[in-house]
């Protein structure tokens, strides 16, 4: 089973992750985030720190990395039948690098769903920790291009479309709430999840 863990920057979705670590079975689980650490991610985080980056150039560089990220960790790790836990996945490109594209190219969501569908694989659930894109930035210190408050609530527009087209596949999560809380919603929501699986 893939779940990944969604989320604007601020929302906490890095620490649950973390978090996790120590609530779910090691020997079965996989605990893996994007960017990844292969050169591939490395090449997206000296994106992420270049104010003058293509937006075009850097969407393909993520692509790239969740390209590699599929063959090398996620694919592997479920044909052995493991729980694989993913901090960020598809959907960020899609909320992400849709808002980044927006007035670059037309439909810019879609656009970049497109590119990925033949290729991704897509979650069997995720989890989407909301928290407004003010307290987000303010909490993530507005420390790279991608943590202002309007950059986030371009992004948290296109997390909201994602959710109505999928509302199967998504959890939403209050990320306002203490670490404490937001972290015991998350651990029941995996458990029902795999209690439902299995």
């Amino acid at each position: 089973m893939l779940i990944t863990l969604e989320g604007i920057d601020g929302s906490g979705k890095t620490t649950v992750w973390e978090a996790l670590h120590g609530s779910l079975p090691e020997s079965e689980t996989v605990f893996t985030r994007e960017p990844t650490e292969s050169w591939y991610g490395d090449a997206v985080n000296r994106s992420i720190g270049d104010n003058e980056a293509d937006p075009l150039a850097e969407l393909f560089l993520y692509t790239a990395d969740h390209a590699d990220h599929l063959s090398r960790v996620i694919r592997p790790a479920l044909n052995d039948g493991d729980i694989v836990i993913a901090d960020r996945y598809s959907d960020s490109r899609y909320a992400y690098q849709g808002a980044t594209l927006s007035g670059v190219i037309k439909q810019p969501m879609a656009y970049v769903r497109g590119i990925h569908e033949p290729f991704t694989r897509e979650p069997d659930a995720t989890l989407y920790f909301d928290v407004p894109p003010k307290t987000g930035a303010d909490r993530a210190g507005a420390t790279n291009k991608f943590e202002t408050v309007d950059y986030l609530e371009q992004v948290q527009d296109n997390y909201e479309r994602l959710l109505e087209s999928e509302p199967n596949r998504f959890v939403r999560i209050d990320a306002t709430q203490s670490p404490e809380k937001v972290i015991a919603a998350a651990e029941q929501v995996i458990s029902d999840l795999l209690e439902y699986e299995g």
